[in-house]
């Protein structure tokens, strides 16, 4: 799977050890930056995280901070993106299974890199439910169209 993930600066250690991983499960990693753990803002990363999968430029996107909780919420502002928090397997399984999340979002302060990863492993693994999941979906893109749902 092609999967881009960027961080800030809180969020770039659990990056490298992330971006590391999913090239070693046989992934192909856009590392979109930041590229050091110097103080830098957030949104100008994960939207470019958001962008690539938006485009179709890659299938899975991951964006990392300090808390994960700006991450989601910038990397939400772009059109067709469902970014879900996790930190922990339940959370990233149900985002998949009931929401199709195409971005993860995690807090470096938040996870150990270790239980990251599983977070990163059950989240890909999990399909979507679809059925009455995906009309829900479907509302959700309405309401991003400016329609009711």
């Amino acid at each position: 799977m092609r999967i881009a993930i960027g961080s800030d600066h809180a969020g770039f250690a659990l990056k490298q050890e992330l971006a590391a991983f999913l090239r070693e499960e046989g992934h192909e990693v856009v590392d979109v930056g930041t590229d050091s753990s110097e103080p830098i803002d957030y949104p100008v990363y994960c939207l470019l995280v958001a962008r690539a999968v938006a485009d179709g430029a890659v299938e899975r996107g991951i964006v990392l901070g300090g808390s994960g909780q700006g991450e989601q919420i910038a990397a939400n502002k772009v059109r067709g993106i469902r970014a879900a928090l996790c930190h922990d397997l339940w959370m990233a399984q149900m985002a998949r299974r009931h929401n199709d999340a195409n971005v993860l979002s995690m807090g470096g302060r938040v996870v150990a890199p270790d239980y990251a990863k599983e977070i990163v492993r059950a989240w890909l693994a999990t399909p979507f439910d679809g059925g009455r999941h995906a009309r829900r979906i479907e509302q959700i893109a309405r309401i991003e169209r400016g329609e009711q749902p």
